[in-house]
């Protein structure tokens, strides 16, 4: 077949050899769950097979693509809790995208897990390296497979209709005979290798770019280097040097010699081009870290997760050190930690007076010191919710200091008494207590502190880092036991710039709070600030730390909206990074720029202490300079199934939604198209005023429409309105949790222009 192989050398590469011939392997889920199963590679070397000995025919796959990151040894819960029965040197763990479970085996031998450690990465290497071109031969192939009912390597016009099904396509017979015929050059009746590319070609002609790659082409056939140059500037609005630019596509993106040689651009490269990220939506240029990342920490936005040691709901799911790792792998920057009182003189983390799972505050120091930098270089702080006696906290501080080492920060930078927050640049590869302190900064530097073996919190620093639902069940006790809590120096000197505080007011808080006092709010309570001082929360998130917090009540771990709390400058703002939905897929949206380092500085209108903005009325701000947003909603290309019934197939509806100020909150859609998911077409036109771009938020959302129910979710993508690029661009959607669903796309036209404002009236 054309379609093996997808460029994988495989002569002389042994490890792929013995994967192609398959293993058997222990699966692991527990101390007491370990079956053996047989796993081998597929020839398409992009397919894991696996099955059970005794489960017949039955069978499970998984793609390359699927898998995110490979650990060697004991690097997961699962194969800690065995380390004493199979040795780290057999063990490994594949780590999936989005929020699928780990895959946690052990090899027969040390020889059998090195061969599938370095076969899979060389797997997941030559994947990442593929062009556009090879991934759609790819992905062809796999169609390819999927339809060959019989594996005969050809197939029958009954074998092309089912496969049409799949994919999503409903044609009518006598069209589908007619592209079949076409593409039976050899007229066998069976199409296969390049007849099917053929036959796949014609079925996804894009008529839609063709005709913006004939408007600009002068002969019809081709652009010349002219013509690519006319059309960046003029449609894609291109600055810089075009020339440079155009003979860069072309080098980049030209599959022909011939073209290539006469400077010009065919309509495969010019395709490739706008299915490429330099054709995305997303400007490539905001990708790196771009912005000034030496202001106060209180400067930015920083990724935050809620609950971090949940993997599912809030009263029976799941704790595990596995949220931890996901999520600082995913750039959160803040991760929360409930500490109690645990067997032994360990400390315990788990969601307090539920039947939620329970683990040790060590082995979460341990993954947050291992998998802090993986990602991102830039600070992180352990959000701590202290609910230990004095002993325990002392056993904390110990483990803070022994298993984090120089990574921990214990002193003021360059112990000097500062007067306002550090920035990410100067904090890099340190990681931040936030928790409760006995005393302020500067009696730390003076040694104040350091008589008292423990204090006693006031009345008002007690429960400042608690979240509201654990204090209420913890006033119920508190009524029965006065005595106030007390804090042990130790883990008091563990923390320097983020003590926790209890907040009174903005009016208090302007006059007696220092830089480095953090309060946390519940949704509710920010909400309740906002509406009734918007101006006044935001002047006090320019100076120091806020971080807020979903309510107690959404016990299915359900996020709100991140973007009100953001529209007041609060910068912790933490969500269930285990729960997928618009609340993550703004976090996402948000922190995709920038390096995904979890920092996203605010706009200078909201660091600006002197600046007096209001979320409520951003017509008020000075430099206010609403915009046009216009997105024509062109097509969309083979978007999955979302309903398993072999004969149903999607009905798309796009809705494109802006999220912002108050004032900016929209959304807008596009009409349904029937029975029509691999190729629909719509050039419907959108238009949206945006008064403060710089807060805005784009999401697009396909969908499944449905006259009777609840539209199914199809795919999406969100990004910052400030990152997005204008003309003709596909958008590659993701999936509800977030990870990518190849090829699937929607091509747009964006246009934003500054808004005419209207003359005054005399």
């Amino acid at each position: 077949m054309a379609f093996t192989g997808s460029g994988v050398r495989i002569e002389g590469d042994d490890n792929l050899q013995s994967m192609l011939v398959g293993t058997v392997m222990r699966k692991i889920k527990s101390r007491t769950w370990k079956k053996q199963r047989y796993f081998k590679l597929q020839d398409d070397f992009m397919t894991i097979w696996y099955k059970s000995k005794k489960a017949g025919n039955a069978h499970s796959t998984f793609s390359v693509s699927d898998v995110e990151a490979i650990r060697e040894g004991h690097q997961s819960e699962v194969l800690l809790s065995i380390a004493d029965e199979f040795p780290a040197e057999r063990c490994f763990t594949l780590v999936f995208r989005g929020r699928r479970a780990n895959l946690d085996l052990v090899a027969e031998s040390e020889e059998e897990a090195r061969s599938w450690i370095h076969g899979m990465k060389k797997l997941m290497e030559n994947l990442e390296n593929m062009g556009e071109r090879e991934k759609l031969d790819q992905w062809i192939g796999d169609w390819f497979k999927k339809a060959d009912k019989n594996n005969d390597g050809r197939m029958n016009f009954k074998e092309v209709r089912d496969l049409l099904k799949m994919m999503n396509v409903d044609m009518n017979e006598h069209h589908a005979h007619r592209l079949f015929t076409m593409a039976d050059k050899s007229q066998s009746g069976t199409l296969e290798d390049d007849e099917f590319v053929l036959f796949y070609k014609m079925l996804t002609q894009r008529e839609d770019v063709l005709r913006v790659f004939q408007e600009f082409s002068s002969d019809g056939q081709k652009l010349s280097q002219s013509d690519l140059e006319d059309f960046l500037r003029e449609e894609q609005l291109e600055g810089g040097d075009v020339q440079q630019r155009a003979e860069q596509l072309i080098r980049r993106y030209e599959p022909s010699d011939t073209a290539k040689l006469l400077d010009a651009m065919t309509f495969d490269g010019f395709l490739m081009y706008l299915g490429s990220a330099e054709g995305s939506i997303f400007n490539p240029q905001r990708r790196p870290v771009f912005q000034d990342m030496s202001q106060p920490l209180c400067h930015y936005f920083i990724s935050s997760s809620h609950n971090t040691y949940l993997m599912e709901d809030q009263l029976r799911g799941q704790s595990s050190v596995e949220g931890y790792i996901r999520a600082l792998t995913r750039g959160c920057r803040c991760v929360e930690v409930d500490c109690w009182d645990g067997a032994n003189g360990e400390p315990i983390v788990y969601h307090g007076h539920t039947f939620t799972s329970k683990i040790l505050f060590k082995d979460v120091v341990s993954a947050v010191g291992n998998y802090a930098f993986k990602v991102s270089e830039y600070p992180v702080i352990l959000s701590i919710e202290n609910h230990c006696n004095v002993e325990q906290q002392r056993v904390m501080a110990q483990h803070l200091n022994l298993i984090l080492g120089d990574k921990l920060l214990k002193s003021t930078l360059e112990g000097k008494a500062p007067v306002r927050l550090p920035s990410p640049e100067e904090l890099k590869g340190k990681i931040l207590v936030k928790a409760k302190k006995m005393g302020g900064l500067e009696e730390g530097l003076n040694g104040a502190v350091e008589e008292a073996l423990s204090g006693e919190m006031s009345d008002d620093d007690e429960g400042a880092d608690m979240d509201e639902d654990n204090l209420h069940r913890e006033s119920v006790r508190r009524r029965l036991k006065k005595s106030k809590q007390r804090l042990s120096k130790e883990l008091s000197a563990c923390v320097v710039y983020c003590k926790s505080v209890h907040f009174s007011s903005f009016k208090h808080a302007r006059i007696h709070s220092k830089f480095y006092e953090v309060a946390s709010f519940t949704e509710n309570k920010a909400r309740k600030h906002l509406r009734e001082a918007g101006a006044d929360f935001l002047h006090h998130n320019s100076r120091q730390l806020t971080r807020v917090y979903p309510t107690g009540f959404r016990t299915d771990s359900s996020n709100f909206n991140p973007q009100e709390m953001w529209n007041a400058g609060c910068q912790i703002v933490a969500l269930n990074f285990q729960t997928a939905g618009e609340g993550m897929d703004l976090n996402d949206g948000l922190f995709r720029q920038n390096g995904c380092c979890g920092y996203v500085l605010k706009p200078g209108f909201m660091t600006d202490s002197e600046k007096r903005f209001d979320p409520e009325t951003p017509q008020r701000r000075d430099g206010h300079r609403p915009v046009v947003l216009t997105v024509q909603v062109i097509s969309g290309q083979q978007l999955p199934k979302v309903n398993i019934k072999e004969d149903s197939i999607v009905d798309p509806q796009v809705r494109v939604e802006i999220h912002g100020v108050p004032l900016d909150q929209a959304k807008q859609e596009t009409r349904y198209i029937e029975n029509n998911g691999f190729n629909p077409v719509w050039y419907d036109t959108l238009r949206f005023t945006v008064h403060t771009p710089e807060l805005a938020m784009v999401r697009f959302v396909v969908e499944d429409y449905d006259k009777t129910s609840k539209n199914d979710f199809v795919g999406q993508f969100t990004l910052p309105l400030s990152c997005v690029q204008q003309g003709y661009r596909h958008i590659h959607l993701l999936s509800r949790d977030g990870t990518s669903i190849h090829p699937s796309s929607l091509f747009v036209h964006i246009r934003i222009t500054e808004l005419e404002k209207l003359p005054e009236h005399p």
